[in-house]
């Protein structure tokens, strides 16, 4: 049956992936001008309604890849992040079932469930329900789906291997990351337990947050095939006419977004990761509701404050600082040009603090990081793979309400009323410290032969040697303390100075033989 599969899978996926290798092969090599968007476009949603008729796994997947730039080109990651998680739900005969078998009789532990699905993902289905006269909604893995994921996944895992033969090499690695960090996610949303432990970790973290609101889980009717939650309606959060109609101040509600899902990642250990349209809505008074907590990032103390790094030099307008960031985040390509990406974070940080560059201008450099970014493929780690898929779906809400929003301030104030501007600036000193202690650590090797060099040169002015061996001597020693100071700020071209000052002593040495 796998056989089969695999190359049913195979000859639907071979025309994508030859007009993926030749439209990336295009947006790496050709000018701008010469690149067809539409035709890419057309491509990219080809690969899309691919991705739709192969099912559950494919669907994920299509997401999952529709923040991906270091694999993607723009056109494709516009596209694919068009991919709705919705798919026909299966019928409640069979549905019923699964959740008796970990919970008992429906009759017994529900006041009733409703028949008819709310919701259907590729995943699992949504029920309204009621509990002790509560309105509730269970949560129930779609039928066979455990089946289906294991049969497809090992069917991706064969088809990898094939399909990076027709890929160009620089690809090859970076999907063979990324196949494993969403075989690990789609493992994890596929039990409940998981999402029902993320969703009482962020509730508790968001206690104290006036503008969202977390469901409550109900731990002895969930399990990990079935998961139950008290009932919160709301108007989803992209419905500008319904909105409008309630009166809901649009700009303060994409501030809000922005506030909540922001303040997760910068200020607690775990954050959701997937704030799609479906899964926000907003009630009558303005407030958010968040649903599925299925895929979530975590990332340690020492990560996080590399973001907040990130961010205060954006606040700050510090261009050189969010490159040192970035680059420590394991963010940039390999052999990224440093000019480039700061003229990048130039205009990005002027046109966050509403100062707009040229448009083309823009688009131009745009294009070329995407373009620098599919050449030179980098590996994200995992959960900043899910914050670079957070914070773009995030963007398209923003773009949908097309209202005055300035990103930066709201950074600034996350970042102010959460305290974290202190400890930034310790990590700041820290770094700076411990880079200035590796100059002084050059310095002191370095600093005894410097001075052999220049008692030597003094030995030969009194012989009368020429004078060029302690004006060698002078002139490294003058490079190579002003290297030190540059280290500060740019680690390789404080190197280079470095390097050069040797250099410039090896050479004056030589003379001295003349």
């Amino acid at each position: 049956m796998t056989t089969i599969r695999t190359i049913q899978v195979l000859i639907k996926l071979l025309p994508s992936i030859f007009a993926l290798r030749r439209d990336r092969k295009r947006w790496i090599h050709q000018e701008n001008k010469e690149i067809d968007l539409e035709q890419f476009r057309k491509n990219a949603r080809k690969v899309l309604d691919t991705f739709i008729s192969l099912g559950p796994v494919y669907i994920k997947l299509g997401q999952w890849l529709s923040s991906r730039a270091d694999i993607l080109p723009q056109p494709y990651l516009e596209e694919l992040s068009k991919l709705q998680d919705s798919v026909p739900a299966a019928p409640f005969d069979q549905v019923k079932p699964i959740i008796e078998k970990d919970l008992g009789s429906i009759n017994e532990k529900f006041d009733n469930i409703d028949s008819n699905c709310i919701s259907g993902a590729s995943l699992g289905q949504v029920y309204r329900g009621a509990v002790s006269g509560q309105q509730i909604v269970v949560k129930v893995k779609r039928p066979g789906i455990e089946k289906i994921v294991h049969e497809d996944l090992k069917v991706l895992k064969k088809i990898l291997p094939i399909a990076l033969r027709f890929v160009d090499p620089n690809l090859r690695y970076s999907a063979k990351a990324m196949l494993s960090q969403f075989i690990e996610t789609i493992h994890e949303e596929m039990d409940y337990t998981n999402e029902l432990e993320n969703l009482k970790k962020i509730k508790h973290d968001m206690e104290q947050n006036s503008i969202v609101i977390v469901p409550t889980v109900y731990d002895d009717l969930s399990s990990k095939n079935v998961l139950t939650m008290e009932y919160l309606p709301g108007i989803k959060v992209t419905n500008v006419q319904a909105l409008n109609e309630k009166g809901i101040d649009r700009e303060q509600l994409v501030i809000d977004v922005h506030k909540v899902f922001f303040t997760m990642l910068l200020k607690h250990s775990i954050f959701h990761a997937d704030p799609h349209p479906g899964n926000i809505s907003v009630t009558d008074d303005g407030k958010l509701i968040l649903y599925d907590y299925g895929m979530v990032g975590r990332i340690n103390n020492e990560t996080r404050f590399k973001l907040i790094r990130l961010y205060l030099a954006l606040v700050e307008k510090n261009p050189p600082r969010v490159v040192n960031a970035m680059a420590e985040l394991g963010m940039l390509t390999p052999g990224y040009n440093r000019t480039v990406i700061e003229k990048g974070i130039e205009l990005s940080i002027r046109a966050m603090h509403g100062n707009k560059p040229d448009e083309m201008e823009v688009q131009s450099l745009m294009e070329l990081a995407n373009q620098t970014m599919s050449k030179f493929p980098f590996v994200l780690p995992k959960n900043l793979a899910l914050y670079m898929r957070m914070a773009s779906i995030i963007e398209g809400i923003y773009k949908t309400h097309n209202v005055d929003f300035k990103f930066v301030k709201v950074l600034k104030n996350i970042l102010e009323e959460e305290n974290l501007i202190p400890r930034a600036y310790v990590e700041e000193l820290k770094i700076s410290f411990d880079n200035f202690a590796k100059s002084v650590d050059y310095a002191i090797r370095l600093g005894p032969e410097m001075k052999r060099l220049i008692d030597d040169a003094e030995v030969y002015m009194k012989k009368g040697k020429p004078m060029v061996l302690i004006s060698g001597s002078i002139f490294a020693s003058a490079t190579f303390i002003g290297s030190t100071i540059l280290f500060q700020s740019n680690q390789t071209l404080g190197i280079i100075g470095m390097i050069s000052s040797g250099l410039i002593m090896i050479g004056s040495a030589l003379f001295r033989n003349l």
